[in-house]
């Protein structure tokens, strides 16, 4: 299984970008995925997932500023974010969890600053 994550970069405080996920090696649509990040310091956390049949769940601090989507036709997976904060800013790695396993891919770099 490989995961890409990309679409990362610098955003001002309120502005948006849109993260990808590309994955090969395996039936995509059958698995749940999902997002978590890293912030420098810091624990990582779980932001978004989204089940084979499209449920949704989100960590408190991003719900109604995020939105996670998926595309099975094209194995990629989305990330929207938008009225973004300056804690927002971690590395964002793009996952699919498979049975007990939890795959993962290259992160992208996101940083909300002025």
């Amino acid at each position: 299984v490989q995961l890409q994550a990309f679409g990362g970069g610098l955003v001002q405080p309120g502005g948006s970008l849109r993260l990808s996920c590309a994955a090969s090696g395996t039936i995509f649509s059958l698995y749940t995925m999902g997002w978590y990040r890293q912030a420098p310091g810091k624990q990582r956390e779980l932001v978004a997932l989204i089940t084979n049949g499209g449920n949704t769940n989100y960590l408190t601090s991003v719900k109604g500023r995020f939105t996670i989507s998926r595309d099975n036709a094209k194995n990629a997976m989305y990330l929207q974010m938008d009225s973004l904060k300056p804690e927002d800013t971690a590395a964002y790695y793009c996952n699919i969890f498979i049975g007990n396993t939890i795959y993962w891919g290259q992160g992208t770099l996101v940083t909300v600053s002025s």
